[in-house]
């Protein structure tokens, strides 16, 4: 049969499957409608649509009786920890007293910390090319890819372009790691304390989060011996915070050298969050977890926002390490495909990117460095003389965690309600631990202003002064 006898030509599937029919022979009774100029005919279990006068079948549909619209299971399963707490709490500030925020980490915040003169001139200049103004892969530009590729490649873990995946913000980044290293079911290993982001992104998966101590007591190192109790065969990645956020910790050469030694025990790639990378505190020494893997294939993941002082620019990237070829195409392949779900990080920032690693001059990150070293020296000064509180000193990164001794402070339940209170009387918010799982502790950002700085640790001694009570003394005491 011709093509054009069958355009002509028009047939009734009936859905109880007994058969095809040429619509000329079928009885008109079995039709309820008509299926000229583009009206559905009704059979008893058939449709006809009519297009330019021919009919074609198309499936009865069902219909729902009333709306029923719910979010979805990842909707659900989606809980950013530190949003929990922080818009659970009752923040009422003093009026007498101008409010002194220590809870977020934006550098941007207080104007005091600007980007160098040579980024932003990087970003204009990509501005005015008009190079960029359209979409990029989804990979990020090659050139671009080869920049960071360049910045961050050495003798111990060379890099080319290739193993650069530009992501929209180190978050992103995260989200593309877990999300090629882990199935639904699978567990991942996260410190205690540590960023939420991790939680929410996996949970949402439906991926198991695991948490492994940091000790306080040793400067935030890692329990390596409770970290490997943690593993099992559903374990997909261990996920390392260094320098850290929430605790400013920064570990050192032979603790990173120990973590990859489980790792490589138990066969676990690594998820390294280094968004924080060479924000390091002079004195200190962290190289990247790359530079000393000799087996362990890890996923980097950084990015602009913080060394650069540009978080809301959104540029992100995942680093490749995998000299011995364990991740294999296959990783490299599933990242691709992943980040094909969005368009990709901002392009007019990837044209600015290889302006901004080659022409930034150290003695920006060094004034950066310098400034967060002195605010958290002075923090840790000021509250280390105020009874019940145990600051630990920082190493780098932008944060300062601060130990409360509950039991000397009857007044509050937990960690959640000393900082509340601590709002309502002396207009200083400072993020409680329990935001990273960790609670008797609170957390401050180290990039606010110097005088701003000593304001703050003044007023938080002021209130603990008024809420301290020491062990020794009885009830009759304390009513004194």
């Amino acid at each position: 049969m011709s093509s054009s006898r069958m355009d002509n030509k028009s047939y009734l599937v009936h859905m109880n499957g007994k058969g095809v029919h040429d619509k000329n022979t079928v009885n008109a009774k079995t039709l309820n409608g008509s299926g000229v100029n583009g009206k559905v005919v009704h059979g008893n279990s058939f449709h006809h649509v009519s297009v330019n006068g021919t009919l074609y079948p198309t499936k009865a549909k069902s219909r729902r009786q009333r709306w029923s619209v719910k979010p979805s299971e990842m909707a659900n399963n989606t809980l950013n920890p530190i949003r929990a707490i922080v818009d659970g709490m009752k923040l009422t500030p003093n009026p007498d007293k101008p409010m002194i925020a220590l809870s977020i980490g934006d550098p941007t915040v207080f104007g005091n910390l600007p980007t160098d003169d040579a980024v932003l001139q990087a970003m204009k200049d990509a501005i005015d090319s008009q190079k960029y103004n359209g979409y990029a892969p989804s990979v990020g530009y090659a050139q671009s890819r080869k920049a960071v590729a360049n910045f961050y490649s050495c003798a111990e873990a060379p890099l080319e372009a290739e193993d650069v995946i530009l992501t929209s913000g180190c978050s992103q980044a995260i989200d593309l790691a877990i999300s090629v290293l882990c199935n639904p079911g699978d567990n991942i290993l996260v410190p205690c304390p540590g960023f939420s982001l991790y939680k929410t992104l996996a949970v949402s998966m439906g991926i198991e989060v695991k948490l492994y101590n940091l000790l306080p007591e040793k400067s935030w190192e890692a329990d390596l011996q409770h970290l490997e109790s943690l593993i099992d065969e559903r374990t997909s990645c261990l996920v390392v915070t260094n320098p850290s956020n929430p605790c400013g910790s920064v570990f050192s050469r032979d603790h990173l050298q120990k973590i990859i030694k489980v790792a490589s025990k138990h066969c676990l790639p690594i998820l390294a969050d280094e968004i924080y990378s060479d924000m390091v505190f002079p004195g200190c020494d962290s190289p990247s977890m790359a530079t000393l893997s000799s087996d362990v294939p890890i996923l980097s993941c950084g990015g602009l926002a913080k060394r650069w002082l540009v978080p809301g620019w959104r540029m992100g990237w995942i680093l490749i390490h995998d000299r011995n070829e364990i991740f294999g195409p296959e990783i490299r392949q599933g990242l691709v495909k992943l980040s094909q779900r969005i368009l990709g990080a901002c392009s007019i920032v990837q044209g600015a990117l290889e302006s901004i690693l080659d022409n930034t001059p150290q003695s920006f990150y060094q004034e950066t460095i310098n400034f967060l070293k002195s605010n958290a020296e002075l923090c840790y000064n000021e509250l280390s003389i105020v009874p019940g509180l145990n600051p630990v000193m920082p190493s780098g990164a932008m944060y300062l965690m601060v130990g409360i001794e509950m039991d000397h402070f009857p007044d509050f339940k937990n960690d959640v309600d000393f900082t509340e209170k601590l709002v309502t009387e002396q207009s200083v918010f400072c993020l409680p631990a329990s935001a990273f799982e960790f609670p008797n502790y609170f957390r401050i950002v180290v990039t606010v202003p110097e005088e701003l700085m000593i304001e703050a640790c003044g007023r938080i001694a002021e209130f603990c002064q008024r809420h301290y009570r020491p062990r020794s003394r009885d009830s009759n005491d304390l009513d004194q």
